[in-house]
């Protein structure tokens, strides 16, 4: 893939405020993102391409939170600023915002787990996906395992995803699942505007 064509469409993964630096849940080096998204998303922009932009929006008592005895520190909680998308991500106004994470019961790591995303998409032609965003090893990984499982081409924009990498090693074990399961690495030096 060199250029982008009717049926591709851009996902950017949970790039919010909690995730960056001074968030309740940063991602190491997770702002390193945001400039080579930029990127993608002005060649989208210059394409008039569809961009698809995922997002925890939990409630105050969701299930993943240690206070309810789940693995993370509150994070992306429903209209908060730590649930907003950075400013210095310029996101463009036709952008179709996916929420997930919004039951209290439930965790959703997948941009499509209890979401409309694979519906708009299916309205949109869309057959390929580039992705990037936060954290490669839960929220990245779960999305691109379930985009290919939906038969989707889903290119993982290796220069735009980072990781918790609570062990050491979980974002190349990360790579490496969405690859084995059919992703392929990209980076935007080969995507011609």
């Amino acid at each position: 893939m060199n250029y982008l064509r009717p049926g591709d469409a851009l996902v950017v993964v949970d790039v919010q405020n909690d995730f960056l630096p001074g968030g309740t849940l940063p991602v190491p080096d997770g702002q390193e993102v945001i400039p080579a998204l930029q990127r993608y998303l002005d060649i989208f922009v210059e394409a008039s391409a569809p961009v698809f932009v995922t997002r925890d929006w939990h409630p105050p008592n969701h299930c993943s939170f240690h206070a309810q005895g789940g693995p993370w520190p509150a994070h992306c909680v429903a209209e908060t600023h730590g649930a907003e998308f950075p400013h210095s991500l310029r996101l463009p106004a036709s952008s179709i915002v996916i929420s997930k994470g919004t039951d209290p019961a439930q965790d959703a790591y997948s941009g499509f787990q209890g979401t409309s995303l694979h519906d708009h998409l299916q309205a949109a032609g869309i057959m390929r996906l580039l992705v990037g965003g936060l954290a490669t090893d839960y929220c990245v990984l779960e999305t691109v395992l379930d985009a290919r499982r939906l038969n989707y081409v889903v290119y993982l924009l290796v220069d735009a995803v980072r990781a918790v990498n609570v062990f050491p090693e979980d974002g190349p074990r990360a790579e490496a699942s969405m690859v084995a399961a059919g992703a392929i690495p990209f980076r935007v030096e080969q995507l011609v505007a």
